[in-house]
């Protein structure tokens, strides 16, 4: 039995990488769009494409989005999100399916994979986490992000959580932006996308329903940036653990 579920796994993730390739090469026509639109009209484009895209994509291979929490978004705000990482499913799932338009950081080699890195590149504030100078100007350009309107979405726990726990340490980033800015802090968490793309299996997927639930905001008013980050974690911790 645990034989089968190994191949078909493996079978599954041919399908998803066949069905990722050709419904990007018809969407990347696109997306090109974004490259000739202003912001914050390029990123409110590129996550209407990319959510048509990923709906597809999603509901094809059997992981079916659930969003809870809506209401937690409040009309003509922006926010830093900050968003639990355990696996590469969480990429094209956070994007597509924030309530308002937004940019997120990312690493800045897979901006030079063909085609692919175009479209990545173009959701998003490419960093080179070796060199200080890229991290001091991908800093000030989410600050550029949040001011036009747009959110910011991070990953404060930096790589995927090999741990087993429900959240690894949070490094600092998110949280100082959110207080330098002013921006409410969303908390937003995924659930079962590492029963899809397990971190520790090696091209293999799993068809499975997916959650995303934001969680009330969080003020940046008159708090440290540290005090920030640990209420934060604190809370999202504690939602995970009684959700999961």
């Amino acid at each position: 039995m645990k034989f089968a579920k190994e191949i078909a796994g493996r079978i599954w993730a041919l399908w998803a990488l066949l069905l990722f390739t050709g419904t990007m090469l018809i969407f990347f026509l696109f997306f090109l769009f974004c490259f000739v639109l202003p912001e914050p009209n390029a990123s409110k484009w590129f996550r209407t494409v990319s959510r048509v895209w990923m709906a597809i994509f999603l509901n094809l291979t059997g992981c079916p989005l659930k969003i809870v929490g809506k209401h937690n978004y409040e009309k003509g705000k922006n926010y830093v999100v900050v968003c639990n990482h355990n696996s590469l499913m969480d990429v094209p799932v956070t994007t597509p399916y924030m309530l308002n338009a937004n940019k997120t950081i990312a690493k800045k080699s897979f901006a030079k994979i063909p085609l692919f890195g175009w479209i990545y590149g173009a959701g998003a504030i490419l960093v080179d986490r070796k060199s200080e100078q890229s991290k001091r100007e991908s800093y000030e350009q989410m600050k550029q992000t949040l001011a036009i309107g747009l959110d910011m979405v991070i990953y404060p726990e930096g790589t995927r959580n090999r741990t087993g726990n429900p959240l690894k340490a949070f490094y600092d980033g998110a949280f100082r932006l959110a207080v330098e800015t002013g921006k409410p802090v969303m908390p937003v968490l995924l659930f079962n996308t590492q029963k899809v793309l397990p971190v520790h299996k090696v091209f293999f997927m799993t068809p499975h329903k997916i959650e995303m639930h934001f969680l009330p905001p969080v003020s940046s008013a008159d708090i440290s940036y540290k005090e920030l980050k640990e209420k934060v974690f604190t809370i999202m911790w504690n939602y995970y653990e009684a959700n999961k």
